[in-house]
């Protein structure tokens, strides 16, 4: 766990039982006044309500068909890894926002719209991404146990050193995919913890992000007092 002044950072990975437990712990040791956490309103909802939503090809419309088809992947893979491990995705987010709701915690909600995200997806995702990204998950289903950057305890968080691995393959295969997904996001998240704290110069705050949004948001707040940033797209 990090900590910035009155701020502290945990980050999780979306289907470890360790990050449960370092949740649980962090709030129990912290006491925390305000809870920062890497949802928007829509995944918030679904999150935690009974039914859960689903995609439809009414999504493809609202997000484009290549925000759609990584959406209707992603939850794909998602849900095959946490199957290996007992853990539904995003239990730690859901476990944050429980205990919060217990502790009656103040909960903001950090990240950028989800449809936001994934409409910046399908617009700036190149040809040779979409071929990498291909080849990429067939190597992770059929190789992952011969590949380092893969083959780790899925239901621990990786370590840092792995994470700033894996972070930098990812922007080097994918470079217009780490600007919307990676960059983009800690740059928004940070101004909203930024602003959190300026609103809130006394209060204990604990942000709960994933483990590749961590160290980033960390820097630039300690950084950049403005903290902004300009999209370009990467051909």
């Amino acid at each position: 766990m990090n900590n910035y002044f009155n701020l502290y950072i945990v980050g999780t990975s979306h289907i470890s039982k360790q990050s449960i437990n370092e949740i649980k712990k962090a709030f129990d040791d912290l006491n925390p006044e305000i809870l920062a956490i890497e949802l928007d309103k829509g995944r918030a909802y679904a999150l935690m309500s009974e039914k859960q939503s689903k995609l439809s090809l009414y999504h493809i419309k609202r997000i484009g068909l290549k925000g759609f088809l990584f959406a209707l992947i992603g939850s794909w893979v998602s849900k095959k890894l946490g199957k290996l491990v007992g853990v539904q995705p995003g239990s730690e987010m859901k476990t944050a926002m429980l205990l919060a709701k217990k502790n009656k915690t103040k909960i903001a909600l950090i990240d950028q719209d989800i449809e936001l995200t994934l409409k910046k997806f399908s617009k700036h995702l190149s040809w040779k991404e979409k071929w990498n990204l291909m080849v990429d998950i067939l190597k992770g289903i059929f190789l992952r146990k011969k590949d380092p950057l893969l083959n780790f305890d899925l239901s621990k968080v990786p370590e840092k050193k792995l994470i700033k691995l894996m972070m930098a393959k990812v922007k080097e295969r994918y470079p217009n995919i780490h600007k919307v997904l990676i960059e983009e996001r800690n740059y928004y998240m940070a101004r909203k913890i930024k602003r959190l704290m300026s609103d809130n110069p006394q209060k204990k705050i604990l942000a709960i992000v994933g483990a590749g949004h961590e160290e980033d948001i960390l820097k630039i707040l300690k950084e950049n007092e403005g903290i902004t940033y300009s999209f370009t797209v990467t051909q």
